[in-house]
């Protein structure tokens, strides 16, 4: 298939979808609104790579946004979600395997005492904050400007000037009541956390942050941020939830919270947030911690939390599927060794191009930045160049390189991708590095 032909087939496709489907998509991002252009429409994914509807493949670094850590497609995943669906397709009623995922999840982060198995991120942050609230009898959330916690009204705010902000809503549809509530602090900014609990300590019911902002790229909170904000949420009586949607089994076998307990002897947070890798590629998602807090839910306590699909055989199959593979030796440290190349490549690649780049990894994730230097905050990486970023991701797509079509999202590497796809991706980039 030639680029025009490609190119002449998602047009039709994404026209069509526009007629009914607001903005010919069921994900904002997937529009290509951040970097213009047409998206391509994925028909089929295998390994390290997909395929658009004009048959025309690219390496993956999107990733299904995370999930596909063993690859697309991987054949032990396939076999345990047919096998599952022989034996239908939901039940609405406790399965066997529910306790089993929820056992797996547990043993591989212990500070998950027990587990609730919810369908999606957002409804996993959702109920834990409402979990928080409830357990602790308070009303404020705290969370951090850049990190995004799902499209629950309450998490849709941004920051504003000083040392915090109530929340205005960033989205039409949203009451300001509904957020007034939340206070808005700036990502790694020690100080501003500290005064926010001198100033608001007692009414603090929960803490939330992602300890990779994956939704600004990829920011690394820092050891003295993360120990703080485990310090002010003791002292003070709030509860530290640990949104690891996105690092959850992907950075580290044991999450980000592992990594962090090196820095940070004895850390664990009061409740945990697992999405993605944790369902495989199918729509599953978790919460969890202490047993004391997580009796607070409905049928034990009084913080009601309900959903028809929640452990849906199909899904818990997935996933089960997904964490028993990467547990085989090595898994992580492959994988982090390949993501890692590609990083390093990307900035020699941009260093022989004269194209000031940064970048990170941790694990199977990974970001870059147009920036001379990794930011630390959304304001930081906000001045990164948006024009020459569409620029530079089109000219990877040209190439045969599918990344995420926005500065302000993670990549990722599977364990599909081989040092040959590394190679040829960074030939790419330096092609595209030299165009710009």
């Amino acid at each position: 298939m030639t680029h025009t032909s490609s190119s002449d087939c998602n047009s039709a496709l994404i026209e069509r979808a526009r007629r009914c489907i607001p903005g010919g998509v069921n994900s904002p991002v997937r529009a290509f609104g951040a970097v213009g252009g047409t998206p391509p429409f994925i028909t089929r994914a295998e390994g390290a790579f997909v395929w658009d509807a004009a048959g025309r493949r690219y390496t993956d670094y999107v990733g299904t946004w995370g999930p596909a850590i063993l690859g697309h497609a991987h054949p032990a995943v396939l076999d345990a979600v047919c096998a599952a669906a022989k034996n239908g397709l939901s039940f609405g009623a406790p399965t066997e395997r529910e306790i089993e995922l929820a056992e797996e999840s547990g043993r591989l982060m212990p500070s998950m005492e027990q587990v609730r198995l919810v369908s999606s991120g957002t409804e996993a942050c959702m109920s834990a904050i409402r979990l928080a609230r409830g357990a602790t009898g308070r009303k404020l959330i705290l969370k951090f400007e850049g990190c995004y916690h799902g499209h629950a009204d309450a998490l849709l705010v941004k920051a504003g000037s000083g040392l915090a902000t109530f929340g205005q809503p960033t989205s039409a549809g949203v009451p300001p009541e509904v957020t007034q509530h939340t206070l808005t602090l700036p990502y790694n900014g020690v100080a501003q956390l500290e005064a926010a609990f001198a100033q608001h300590g007692a009414d603090i019911a929960c803490l939330i942050m992602e300890p990779i902002g994956g939704n600004m790229n990829f920011v690394r909170a820092s050891v003295e941020f993360t120990r703080r904000a485990r310090e002010l949420c003791t002292q003070h009586g709030a509860l530290l939830i640990y949104d690891e949607v996105m690092t959850g089994f992907r950075v580290a076998l044991g999450g980000a919270q592992s990594v962090y307990a090196r820095a940070i002897p004895g850390f664990v947070p009061d409740i945990t947030v697992l999405g993605k890798v944790v369902g495989g590629g199918m729509p599953l998602a978790a919460f969890g911690g202490r047993r004391a807090v997580m009796e607070q839910l409905a049928p034990l306590g009084p913080v009601y939390q309900a959903g028809t699909l929640s452990g849906n055989p199909i899904a818990t199959a997935c996933g089960l599927a997904t964490l028993r593979e990467i547990q085989r030796e090595g898994f992580h440290e492959q994988l982090a060794a390949r993501t890692r190349r590609l990083v390093d490549g990307l900035k020699n690649e941009a260093a022989r191009a004269g194209v000031p780049l940064s970048a990170d990894c941790e694990g199977g994730l990974f970001g870059y930045f147009l920036l001379p230097e990794l930011p630390r905050n959304y304001t930081e990486v906000a001045r990164s160049d948006a024009q020459q970023f569409a620029r530079l991701f089109h000219g990877l797509l040209a190439r045969g390189i599918y990344t995420a079509p926005s500065l302000y999202e993670a990549g990722f590497v599977s364990a599909a991708h081989t040092d040959a796809d590394i190679d040829a991706t960074l030939e790419a980039a330096a092609q595209a590095l030299r165009a710009l």
